[in-house]
């Protein structure tokens, strides 16, 4: 219908994360991560996960982020929450990335990507549900049952599923794996984490130094 407001999801650069199972005792958390996924947790709270035995991550901005999903298996869980996108990558892929980053050009410069692994710790997203909800662009508002800036889950791990089996990693010298490709992965987020950072510079205003030149009539 002609004046129609087309939905807000067709605003979105990526997929709706996922609306939390809602209010949960902790330790109903705690059991659907350890004992469901089979992933470690650390003791007490907040409840924050592991990284470095199952996974590692890839720490980016979320506008970085999503146009690396395209390189993603879509059972490779993706986290959202305070701007920043975490993608889950293989065990080992934090170890690799400065030397990955220097083969690929990308070491000289200055980038906003880091990388979690052994000894780092992930806040965990809540639980969800299959039901997505409408959720505004990061930084903007809250998702439901969520606190403002609460990381949830835009593609969440699948109960079940062999999440080794579907994260980015090297490719092997032994054969094809199947898993999809680290190395254009990281290239492409470096990429897009390298443009994020060059129109935030050009989007500060200039700073006037001491000894530039001042112009006169």
């Amino acid at each position: 219908m002609a004046g129609s407001i087309p939905p807000a999801s067709s605003a979105l650069p990526f997929p709706r994360p996922r609306r939390p199972l809602g209010p949960a005792p902790k330790d109903a958390a705690r059991h659907w991560y350890e004992r469901v996924l089979g992933w470690a947790t650390e003791p007490g709270a907040p409840l924050r996960l592991v990284a470095g035995v199952r996974f590692d991550v890839l720490d980016v901005p979320a506008e970085a982020g999503a146009v690396a999903l395209r390189h993603l298996a879509p059972a490779s869980p993706v986290a959202l929450g305070g701007g920043r996108m975490r993608l889950l990558v293989a065990a080992g892929s934090a170890e690799e990335l400065p030397g990955l980053l220097d083969w690929l050009e990308w070491g000289p410069l200055a980038l906003d990507l880091r990388a979690l692994g052994p000894g780092d710790l992930l806040e965990a997203p809540p639980p969800v549900r299959a039901v997505g909800a409408a959720v505004p662009r990061p930084g903007s508002g809250p998702v439901a049952g969520t606190v403002q800036g609460a990381a949830v889950w835009l593609r969440p791990p699948e109960p079940g599923c062999d999440v080794e089996a579907v994260l980015p990693a090297l490719p092997s010298f032994e054969g094809v794996t199947g898993a999809p490709d680290l190395v254009r992965l990281v290239d492409t987020v470096a990429a897009q984490c390298h443009r994020v950072r060059l129109r935030r510079m050009s989007a500060e205003p200039p700073v006037r130094g001491r000894d530039q030149p001042l112009a006169f009539s």
